[in-house]
């Protein structure tokens, strides 16, 4: 699958020279200097009901890729998209400035989600997915046959991170104004017969593409990073408000939709040291003990010597700098993924530490709280995810106790999906700011992920004051989930900084 999807991207974006055939870009939303465009020359039909399409946002200013000192003023990303289910991926995006490519990186994995009705990704899906006019041609490669359906619907492999903690961002950095020229990159283009020749060879068989088939991933592509590096700032704009969250928040994201591994026996064909039968859980056979054995790029959870959560004390008192929270008013989707209640939030919220900019891209809840203080456990906690340009991650962890009832994680009961991996997007908006406590002092120390693969690395701040929550509250998330939390983990002489 991977082959194919890689013989299929590259034919339909590195071949330009081959084709001839100039773009043809649709506007599709706008709002000011800001468009979403789709390009009708580059529209790709894959199988039964499946497309593929160029798409781009055009921002109409310079933005910057982390800390590269790379600007950007466009993202073309290319999408797979399931017309009968609604759903689409994305593949591929690549980084424009002045109508030249400065850098491209591939999805990997391409992560499914739905296109809400009314949003831009439900009007690129229409326009890719709607039968062309006369003389508009649609390049069409071979679909699978139903055997290999059958036996393979999905064929995607598994995310490399864990679906509570870890999701796509974009950086912060304020732009500067800047003149978008709308000429595409002269490198992109429709695939020719010979590329043709090759995706239908990697159709038929995913072990070998056909003689002449493109490389296995384009020169400059990036897949270990797939998951994050998003447009920066795409929705920050200085003195105005952001473009709406709800139609333009995941086409920026992408954020991959949280997908519940059932536990079901692996067929064939798991990986080398692979245990079958178990997926990673907090009893059982997928305890947390067991999570190092149960994949090998889960190793890092049992082999890791920065691990989270730990029991924070002995903490050298200094004056830590003022976290800086940029958090606005927001729509929110809320999906309960199998592990624990999630909520993706819209653009446009974040913080500024250590001379970085984060953004917000989704909370989620454990019971108890995972971070012991001084051996003190408190109810729940909430872990706000944060990610910056560079895929580094800040979690801010706020701790919540026993009290009156909370507004904002009301709503979010509120709206509890019915079902697991059911994703909910209601109409009410929430005020991020009051997730927080008045008293924003704080522990920081560097960990990891609480869940596989355990990744370390990660910057954590556990805010010292708690939020009250209601008994009620905590009885609607324990019925839910009664004990989704990590054990503390051994410390190993890290270094821990506390607010004086």
């Amino acid at each position: 699958m991977r082959l194919k999807i890689t013989a299929i991207l590259t034919g339909l974006g590195l071949i330009a020279a081959q084709s001839g055939l100039a773009a043809n870009w649709q506007p599709i939303a706008s709002n000011g200097a800001e468009r979403v465009e789709i390009d009708r020359a580059r529209i790709a039909k894959v199988g039964n009901g499946k497309m593929l399409a160029w798409s781009r946002l055009i921002f109409g200013r310079d933005l910057q890729i982390g800390d590269s000192q790379l600007n950007y003023s466009a993202v073309e990303a290319l999408n797979r998209y399931d017309c009968a289910n609604r759903r689409f991926a994305t593949v591929k995006r690549v980084y424009l400035h002045g109508g030249k490519a400065v850098k491209q990186e591939s999805v990997d994995p391409p992560v499914d989600m739905q296109a809400d009705a009314g949003s831009v990704d439900d009007k690129l899906l229409g326009e890719a997915c709607k039968l062309r006019p006369a003389g508009e041609a649609i390049v069409e490669a071979p679909a699978r046959n139903a055997a290999a359906v059958a036996a393979n619907p999905v064929a995607e492999p598994p995310p490399k991170a864990m679906y509570a903690d870890m999701l796509s961002a974009r950086g912060t950095k304020p732009p500067v104004v800047y003149q978008v020229e709308a000429t595409p990159p002269a490198k992109i283009g429709l695939p020719s017969k010979e590329q043709l020749t090759a995706m239908a060879a990697a159709e038929k068989s995913p072990a070998a593409a056909a003689p002449g088939a493109p490389p296995a991933a384009p020169q400059g592509a990036s897949p270990t990073a797939s998951q994050s590096a998003s447009p920066a700032a795409a929705l920050s704009r200085p003195g105005g408000p952001a473009l709406k969250a709800d139609t333009y928040a995941s086409y920026i994201r992408r954020a991959a939709k949280p997908v519940r591994k059932k536990a079901v026996p692996l067929e064939t064909g798991h990986p080398p040291g692979e245990t079958a039968h178990v997926h990673w859980g907090y009893e059982g056979e997928g305890a947390p003990a067991n999570w190092g054995k149960l994949r090998p790029d889960y190793a890092t959870c049992a082999s890791g010597k920065r691990q989270s959560p730990i029991d924070i004390r002995d903490g050298i008192r200094v004056d830590l700098e003022t976290i800086k929270f940029d958090y606005q008013t927001s729509l929110f989707r809320i999906i309960d993924n199998g592990h624990t209640i999630q909520v993706n939030v819209g653009a446009g919220s974040g913080i500024g530490i250590m001379g970085r900019q984060f953004e917000l891209v989704q909370l989620h809840f454990h019971r108890p709280a995972e971070e012991r203080v001084n051996g003190k456990s408190y109810d729940m906690v909430m872990h706000l995810v944060h990610k910056d340009m560079d895929n580094h991650l800040a979690v801010i962890a706020v701790l919540l106790e026993k009290g009156s009832e909370h507004p904002v994680i009301q709503t979010f009961w509120n709206n509890l999906p019915l079902e697991v991996d059911q994703d909910v997007a209601p109409t009410a908006a929430i005020d991020l700011n009051r997730l927080l406590p008045e008293n924003r002092q704080y522990w920081t120390y560097m960990g990891s992920l609480t869940t596989p693969p355990c990744t370390e690395d990660v910057l954590w701040i556990v805010l010292k004051q708690p939020i009250q929550v209601s008994a009620e509250q905590i009885a609607i998330f324990s019925r839910l989930y009664r004990n989704n939390a990590r054990p503390v983990q051994a410390s190993n002489g890290r270094t821990i900084k506390e607010s004086r």
